[in-house]
C-alpha cells in the first residue's frame, strides 16, 4: 500500500510560483510512477504532469499536459520518497485542487488514473 499527502499549495499572484510536493510512505515507492493532476471547481480532473518510476538508473521519463510545458517540472527524490512540481508562471487558469497519483503504470496516470491518490491542496492564482 501507498499513502500520498501534498503539501505546498497556497494563493499566488498571476505570474508567480509555487512548489507542491507528494509525500508518500512506502518502501516500494520507487517503483511507481507518479504524477499530479489537477481539478478545477465545476471541471473534471485534469493530467498535469508525470514522471516514470525508477528502474535502477538515473534516467526517467518526465511528461507533461500541453497547458503546463515550459512552465511546470516534475520531478522526484526517492530516497525521501517525495514527488514534487514546480510551478512558474502560474496564471488564474492554474486554479484547482492539486493530486496526486502512483500508478505502476504511467499509461494510467496519462489517462487521469493511479492506484493510490492523495487527498489534494489548494492552489489558486489571483489576477
Amino acid at each position: 500500500q501507498v499513502q500520498l499527502v501534498e503539501s505546498g499549495g497556497g494563493l499566488v499572484q498571476a505570474g508567480g510560483s509555487l512548489g507542491l510536493s507528494c509525500a508518500a510512505s512506502g518502501r516500494t515507492f520507487s517503483s511507481y510512477a507518479v504524477g499530479w493532476f489537477r481539478q478545477a471547481p465545476g471541471k473534471e480532473r485534469d493530467f498535469v504532469a508525470s514522471i516514470s518510476r525508477w528502474t535502477g538508473g538515473w534516467n526517467y521519463y518526465a511528461g507533461y499536459a500541453d497547458s503546463v510545458k515550459g512552465r511546470f517540472t516534475i520531478s522526484r527524490d526517492n530516497a525521501k520518497n517525495t514527488v514534487y512540481l514546480q510551478m512558474n508562471s502560474l496564471r488564474p487558469e492554474d486554479t484547482a485542487v492539486y493530486y496526486c497519483a502512483a500508478a505502476l503504470s504511467e499509461s494510467l496516470l496519462r489517462s487521469v488514473r493511479g492506484d493510490y491518490w492523495g487527498q489534494g491542496t489548494q492552489v489558486t492564482v489571483s489576477s
